[in-house]
């Protein structure tokens, strides 16, 4: 039975082992290149190979840093049309483990989904990473509560703020604060 090759350029989810994902871009990249079917091609077959990654701000002995992370750990995306010749390349990469999709059969991503990851990949601002968990005591290091050692309630990545639960008079006061006003008791 020969398989059913769909022509149209569609976005194709592959399967790598993790920590690989950059070097099985690259390779994916160079191999289309020198056989003849990326972008620049007469008949291209592979046109983008991503590795989905969003901006993250990484709290770290008091000091923020932006990082890369990626969003999928062991996937790498693949734009093509799926022909015997691009199929072959891909599966035949090093460090792929197999297609996404059931059985032999590679499956397509919906457009929606794309669409998402990457609005997630160009998201401006990037997400505060904390290394701290709900729960977890801190001390105020700056701010008109310096001093002050309190749980954290809630952790807002987005904004980099945290709230913590300081005990004053006998109850507990929720305060607002950045990421960089607390340290580890």
């Amino acid at each position: 039975m020969a398989k059913r090759y769909d022509s149209s350029k569609q976005w194709y989810a592959i399967h790598t082992y993790s920590g690989y994902e950059e070097k099985v871009a690259e390779s994916l990249r160079q191999r289309a290149e020198s056989l003849d079917l990326g972008e620049g091609s007469k008949d291209p077959k592979i046109f983008q190979v991503l590795v989905p990654k969003e901006k993250m701000i990484e709290i770290k002995n008091g000091k923020r840093k932006v990082v890369e992370k990626r969003i999928f750990q062991g996937y790498v995306l693949v734009e093509m049309k799926l022909s015997e010749d691009a199929w072959y390349i891909v599966r035949n990469t090093p460090n792929v483990t197999g297609f996404v999709g059931t059985g032999t059969e590679p499956t397509p991503l919906e457009p929606e989904e794309i669409t998402k990851i990457m609005k997630r990949m160009g998201r401006d601002e990037p997400k505060h990473k904390f290394d701290y968990r709900v729960g977890e005591v801190v001390n105020i290091i700056d701010g008109p509560f310096k001093g002050f050692d309190g749980a954290i309630n809630e952790i807002d990545a987005q904004k980099g703020k945290l709230k913590v639960l300081v005990n004053m008079f006998g109850r507990e006061t929720p305060v607002e604060l950045d990421g960089l006003q607390v340290k580890r008791v």
